[in-house]
């Protein structure tokens, strides 16, 4: 309700709460005409979002999770950018407040500019395959005429990873696309969120689904079979490497021979075993001397030695 840019229509797709969300937004909605409240039984984010996005009539469609927030200019500057471009999408940075600290994650992409069909297979859609960090929808403006004429939309029955899927869909067909140096959205990582609860989500069993997704319909010809092995065994090592690091870097919630379990399970699965060599390849002359240690540990199957590098490692950022 404080944004600059005031021709807006907020969609909110209340998928089953139980905390009240509903009656809040409801005294919201009797004095701001822009709300709109959609009621669902629980069917899950995808689900959610697709809802909204038919009940979308802007020019222009941005997602916010209920859980972050976003600065009072960001869809007043990402308009612009996107009308003054005629572009399909906006990309921007985004910040990421973990356990007091903030990041802000920037893309390798040039600035300002227009970027064609040509770049965006060439850059933008391998960047897809190589790091999860492009995947989210909330960094993002697309043009809704876009999304209809591509005919994407959110995969259903997919527990983590649904960004990434809609992201590929819509960029494989996307022909003007622009990325600004601009962080005017603030993701929480709460614990117990989506994205943190270790006991709920399997993150390791989500990587390996994203690893082996059929993606024939979306890469078709467009890059060579060797160097898609290459970016997709680089993605699910470095998840990997991440899973490993948040399960050994303690969690109260998780007892410790537990964690030790699921990290033994992962660096001795034979997706994992397969990826490593295709990893070293794609990675050489990149990693620092940390990854490269964790990496040797996962080759020689080392809980004992993943388990004191992640320590050491925390230990010395306290």
């Amino acid at each position: 309700m404080n944004q600059s840019f005031s021709d807006i229509e907020v969609i909110c797709v209340n998928d089953g709460s139980k905390d009240g969300s509903k009656e809040l937004i409801e005294a919201y909605m009797r004095s701001n005409p822009r709300i709109m409240l959609i009621n669902q039984a629980n069917q899950g984010v995808s689900m959610a979002r697709n809802i909204g996005l038919q009940a979308a009539s802007g020019d222009y469609i941005g997602f916010v999770d209920a859980d972050d927030t976003i600065d009072a200019s960001m869809y007043d500057t990402l308009y612009r950018a996107a009308v003054e471009g005629d572009c399909d999408a906006v990309i921007t940075n985004f910040e990421c407040e973990l356990e007091g600290c903030k990041v802000t994650t920037k893309f390798p992409f040039p600035l300002g500019i227009v970027l064609m069909r040509d770049y965006i297979e060439r850059e933008i859609m391998t960047y897809f395959l190589k790091s999860d960090q492009l995947n989210t929808v909330w960094n993002k403006l697309y043009k809704r005429s876009a999304i209809i004429d591509f005919g994407v939309e959110f995969p259903r029955n997919v527990a983590l990873g649904e960004d990434g899927m809609f992201n590929m869909q819509f960029f494989k067909h996307a022909k003007r696309v622009t990325y600004l140096d601009y962080s005017g959205y603030n993701y929480r990582a709460v614990i117990g969120s989506a994205t943190r609860n270790m006991k709920e989500k399997d993150y390791f069993q989500r990587a390996l689904d994203v690893y082996r997704l059929d993606l024939t319909g979306v890469y078709t010809n467009e890059i060579d079979p060797l160097k898609l092995k290459q970016l997709r065994s680089f993605k699910l090592i470095t998840n990997v490497i991440a899973t490993i690091n948040m399960y050994l870097r303690a969690s109260k919630d998780v007892g410790l021979a537990e964690r030790l379990r699921y990290v033994n399970r992962m660096i001795k699965n034979s997706d994992v075993r397969e990826a490593l060599p295709y990893y070293y390849h794609e990675a050489s002359g990149t990693l620092s001397r940390y990854e490269r240690f964790i990496a040797e540990m996962i080759r020689r199957k080392s809980i004992l030695g993943l388990y004191c590098a992640t320590t050491y490692s925390k230990l010395r950022n306290t």
